[in-house]
């Protein structure tokens, strides 16, 4: 397995004031994604001059404060799921996985409480 992009992620219930924050930090959006999955996110990504990547991701569920996350990005998506189930992580979602047609995705959580959203693009 390899890891192709590696970054920290904020979930949230307001993705607007997050972004506003950045923009003044010097990120751009270079990507806003709405409607993924069956959460209903959007997804945006954010980069500075710097190379530096921040995703800001509103999911369509209730929550009670923002999670900040690691995202992942994988080659082989069953081979990492499976790597961070036998180090203890649990799936958020229990056993679904977020599908689209052009990505697969999950929040892991480990034992001590950080989380990893973990993604694997589909390339056609």
């Amino acid at each position: 397995m390899k890891i192709t992009t590696f970054n920290p992620q904020i979930i949230t219930k307001d993705a607007a004031p997050i972004v506003q924050l950045f923009e003044e930090l010097g990120f751009e959006k270079r990507h806003d994604q709405e409607g993924i999955g069956e959460l209903n996110v959007e997804g945006i990504r954010m980069k500075d001059a710097n190379g530096f990547y921040v995703d800001v991701s509103q999911p369509d569920v209730p929550l009670n404060k923002d999670v900040p996350t690691i995202r992942m990005n994988v080659d082989d998506f069953d081979e990492a799921y499976q790597l961070l189930l036998s180090r203890g992580f649990r799936n958020y979602y229990g056993d679904r996985i977020v599908e689209t047609r052009t990505s697969k995705s999950t929040l892991m959580i480990a034992p001590s409480g950080f989380s990893i959203n973990l993604i694997h693009h589909i390339r056609k």
